[in-house]
């Protein structure tokens, strides 16, 4: 059964949420000006856009064709397109996933008769993430298509992709403005926005107390939860069982309840494994131990942990607390 979130549950978490955060950041980006501080501090220029960003915009070429989900997309007064996305977890595909989001941006920017393609605009394509996807050490890699025999030409397609690393190591080729920002990106706290001297800072700080404190904000987040939760735990393991269960039943009753058991206790397996992924890359020793355990009490608790938690240690601490006493004492906060 599927187990209702809390307001306070709700609000612990938003509390907790940092710039990092794909929901955060979204929500954010929804503010005009916090879209243009944000952009004009990542690449080090100052930006105008024609109106608001549109967060979580999806594409698709065809019905047949996977749809691609990008976080913020705008354009400017020069009819540049922007495209921002936050990553906190290292999928090991982002090379690759920023090449599926260009074309589809191409795409959609192609108006069907035109037979001029300069007219295509120019697209500025962000990914920011935590870690280095490059392993260079550097805050910032921008690529524009360059020519492998003649190094210092440029194919000249208006096409950009930059990838921030908030954990570069080239300080000294940054200014203040943009350390800090690294760094208040995955901890946006009061203090670090006090402590900055940058205006654009403050104005994205501004927007993101707004949010924390919007009702309407809670209300959203709490819906994300419990569809997700229960899309999960239903719909995946369901269908997981069906599988099991055909496939090793052949009209025996007893087989297809075992399959459907083990079905079960995998796919909220993968909920829980799915929900810690948000935090960033899971610990070893819990992936071991999530796939391990195939007690559906156990899981259906571990479950509403993942939920909650905000660190790897909190949820690693309460899995490993003996569920009578978890029970007794209240939810852990």
């Amino acid at each position: 059964m599927t187990q209702k979130v809390t307001s306070q549950e709700v609000k612990t978490r938003l509390d907790k949420m940092n710039l990092v955060d794909q929901f955060l950041f979204n929500e954010v980006m929804e503010y005009q000006d916090a879209f243009e501080a944000t952009v004009s501090i990542l690449l080090g220029e100052e930006i105008r856009l024609l109106g608001k960003a549109e967060t979580e915009n999806e594409f698709r070429l065809s019905p047949e064709l996977r749809q691609a989900r990008m976080d913020s997309v705008a354009v400017d007064e020069r009819y540049r397109v922007y495209m921002v996305e936050m990553q906190k977890r290292n999928t090991k595909n982002l090379e690759k996933r920023s090449r599926i989001y260009q074309g589809h941006v191409d795409v959609s920017l192609m108006v069907p008769g035109t037979v001029d393609f300069n007219s295509l605009r120019d697209l500025r394509q962000i990914m920011v993430t935590p870690f280095d996807v490059f392993g260079r050490g550097l805050y910032r890699y921008t690529f524009r298509g360059v020519c492998a025999e003649c190094p210092d030409l440029e194919i000249g397609d208006g096409v950009w992709r930059v990838f921030i690393n908030t954990k570069g190591k080239n300080r000294g080729e940054f200014t203040e403005e943009f350390l800090d920002f690294m760094e208040y990106i995955t901890e946006s706290s009061d203090a670090l926005a006090q402590a900055t001297t940058s205006e654009r800072m403050k104005i994205i700080h501004k927007r993101v107390k707004e949010v924390k404190q919007s009702e309407k904000t809670g209300v959203k987040i709490m819906q994300m939860w419990e569809e997700m939760t229960l899309e999960r735990e239903e719909a995946r393991a369901e269908g997981r069982a069906e599988g099991r269960a055909e496939g090793r039943a052949e009209g025996r009753a007893e087989g297809r309840a075992e399959g459907k058991m083990e079905g079960k206790a995998e796919g909220r397996a993968d909920s829980i494994l799915e929900l810690l992924g948000e935090l960033g890359d899971i610990p070893e020793d819990i992936t071991v131990k999530v796939r391990e355990q195939k007690e559906d009490s156990i899981l259906s608790s571990w479950l509403k942990l993942a939920a909650k938690a905000a660190a790897f240690s909190e949820f690693r601490k309460a899995m490993d607390e003996p569920e009578g006493e978890r029970t007794g004492k209240g939810a852990t906060p």
